[in-house]
């Protein structure tokens, strides 16, 4: 199935994409063209979450064993980017950086090198020969720090490099220390920034919970859950594994039953990952047609209301300031889902970014045509193969 969507994708989406400028200038999932080595990757999974949350000792946990570059400590520990896979035993604790990682072919990791090095020179890349790792990879973060720290500390933009690796992660999750929930404005835009097209992916881990009482524990369960409804504004709850992930022994011995049923929960769920992936990656595939579709609409309308020499100008300020009557219109004619459209507001700046909007070609029926026979007639062929 991965062969023929990978097939499908070069003959008929990535030209349509590369034509109505869709790489990196409008907020599809993963921004650029996806690779062969990221349709081919085991599936991955992204924990993400305040400093000294228990990320690296969660892994050490799930694995174990220690693995090369793992730093544990009550300070902020990690302070690069990690990606965790699977070595063989020739290559056990192996490390490479970030830079070699990008020039790997059978690593995703290519397309990273647009955040430069300043990035690359914060992420490695750890190979291991634990069994788990031969189904899943894992990207362990730096600790998400508070005030400018974040930002000036940090010579990349971590809440942008986070998202590249959200858009392309199978599972994330979001880990919480049950001691200190404070979640800092700093977090919430990480988590408002990967989100984007990503909902589905996100679970919340409230980490060394077996520290506190009873009392305490309902109260801070109760807490991330009136948080996560504000920060993701969605009726649906997100998933909660709660639980004291490392490999001592438990604090506080009152809800070790649901701890290790939330552990088994987590982990049956880790490991049904890659059964999972071919559905996932269809699924991915025909959500980014139907967006492609619909950038294709709004942008061939948008070129064709452009005049070919005299009043550019006036009417691309007409059209960016009435952008969600024209979206209505588009919508309306192409017999489009209100859930595919973008946000008026967000799709404004990104079009802001172009002085002369007739660098879109306009309306191909052609090619909307084409796209809806994917969607329709093609995508469920290969399914049903």
């Amino acid at each position: 199935i991965v062969d023929k969507l990978k097939e499908l994708y070069h003959n008929h989406v990535v030209e349509a994409e590369k034509r109505y400028h869709l790489h990196f200038n409008f907020k599809l999932p993963t921004d650029g063209e996806i690779k062969d080595s990221e349709f081919d990757a085991t599936p991955m999974v992204l924990l993400i979450g305040q400093y000294s949350t228990g990320k690296t000792t969660f892994v050490n946990h799930l694995l174990g064993e220690e693995f090369p570059g793992m730093n544990i400590g009550p300070e902020p520990t990690t302070d690069k980017f990690m990606a965790l896979f699977y070595g063989g035993d020739k290559d056990k604790d192996s490390s490479d950086d970030g830079n070699t990682l990008t020039v790997t072919r059978n690593l995703p990791f290519s397309s990273l090198s647009q955040f430069g090095s300043a990035f690359l020179n914060h992420f490695v890349g750890s190979s291991s020969s634990s069994p788990l790792l031969k189904r899943i990879t894992f990207i362990d973060t730096p600790g998400v720090l508070s005030g400018e720290k974040q930002r000036i500390n940090r010579t990349y933009d971590f809440a942008q490099v986070a998202k590249w690796f959200a858009d392309r992660s199978d599972l994330i999750l979001l880990l919480f220390d049950a001691h200190k929930l404070d979640i800092s404005d700093e977090f919430k835009n990480v988590i408002d920034t990967i989100s984007q097209h990503n909902g589905d992916k996100i679970r919340c881990v409230l980490n060394k919970a077996d520290a506190v009482t009873r009392e305490q524990l309902v109260r801070v369960y109760g807490s991330l859950m009136w948080s996560m409804g504000k920060i993701f504004d969605s009726p649906e709850v997100v998933r909660v594994y709660t639980g004291s992930y490392w490999n001592g022994s438990l604090v506080n011995n009152d809800f070790e039953h649901m701890f290790e049923k939330d552990e088994q929960l987590l982990v049956r769920e880790l490991v049904d990952l890659p059964r999972c992936a071919a559905e996932r990656k269809v699924n991915q595939m025909v959500n980014r047609i139907r967006l492609v579709k619909v950038h294709a609409c709004i942008l061939g309308t948008v070129r064709q209301m452009t005049p070919a020499f005299f009043g550019k100008k006036k009417t691309r300020e007409e059209i960016l300031n009435g952008l969600e009557t024209v979206m209505d219109n588009v919508r309306v004619k192409f017999d489009l889902s209100k859930g595919d459209m973008p946000e008026p507001a967000e799709f404004a700046k990104c079009l802001d970014t172009f002085s002369d909007f007739s660098v879109f070609p306009p309306i191909d029926n052609t090619l909307i045509d084409r796209l809806n026979r994917l969607i329709e007639e093609d995508i469920p062929e290969i399914v049903n193969d």
